[in-house]
């Protein structure tokens, strides 16, 4: 299988069963690894399951609310080993500061936010007694750009830069990595349910709005995000810890 090889490597994919996790679920399995994804959906778990099965890999789904955490702990126990976590599952939000609600605002931490760190809290235990592991977490170009009306959403994100950091530098001695990395807008059926959402009678007009924003002229697709979480998950990767990656068609550097 060459290098990127992770084979009996046993992994897990938050919001597994659709867009970046579907396609992190598939390639790791490709290139070998045992994969479980957990996501609110166990039918679209189970559908991305049925595809790697297809293929040759292995995979299982498990129906997860990853904002609860008796949910994370009981399924991580009943995985019992896991190597590489990617943490993948969150939900987007409109608004700015004031417009904002504190219903939205605490969906939006539960989610993006605990939901991280349930998940870093099951894991962890398991990658230390194990002798390490890798972590890579997705972040967004909203942490560290302002983005117009997304108050809430580049909040979470931010959060998840902070604990990328502490869990890098907290398990240094573990042998545990722990990267994230910042997309810019990448096509999934998520970005197409928040355009038809917030954009009603609109939507080509805005999907062409977005894909023009990163320089490079498209949004990035599902594949080549996974490509580079495969990347900083695998030993080729040993010597990367702490930092993130942006992989935003040029976004944050060339938009001037």
């Amino acid at each position: 299988m060459g290098i990127l090889n992770l084979t009996g490597k046993i992994a897990v994919v938050t919001g597994g069963g659709s867009g970046i996790g579907k396609a992190v679920a598939k390639v790791f399995a490709k290139q070998g690894a045992i994969v479980h994804i957990l996501d609110l959906s166990l039918p679209g778990g189970e559908a991305v399951v049925d595809e790697i099965k297809a293929e040759g890999g292995i995979a299982y789904a498990h129906a997860c609310d990853v904002s609860n955490q008796q949910q994370v702990s009981a399924i991580f126990n009943h995985i019992g080993m896991v190597n590489l976590l990617v943490n993948n599952a969150g939900i987007a939000h409109v608004g700015r500061a004031d417009n904002t609600t504190e219903e939205d605002f605490t969906r939006v931490f539960n989610i993006n936010v605990k939901g991280v760190y349930n998940c870093l809290h099951a894991a962890l235990p398991i990658m230390k007694a194990n002798g390490g592991g890798a972590i890579l977490n997705l972040s967004s170009i909203g942490a560290v750009v302002g983005i117009a009306d997304r108050f809430a959403y580049s909040m979470s994100k931010g959060a998840v830069h902070g604990m990328t950091l502490s869990t890098a530098r907290d398990y240094l001695a573990e042998g545990i990595r722990c990267n994230s990395i910042s997309p810019a807008r990448v096509h999934t059926p998520f970005v197409d349910g928040f355009i038809a959402k917030n954009y009603p009678g609109k939507e080509d007009e805005m999907f062409d709005k977005l894909s023009k924003s990163q320089p490079i002229g498209r949004m990035g697709n599902p594949e080549e995000i996974a490509n580079l979480i495969l990347y900083l998950c695998s030993d080729e990767a040993s010597f990367i810890t702490g930092c993130d990656y942006h992989i935003d068609g040029g976004f944050i550097k060339l938009n001037n």
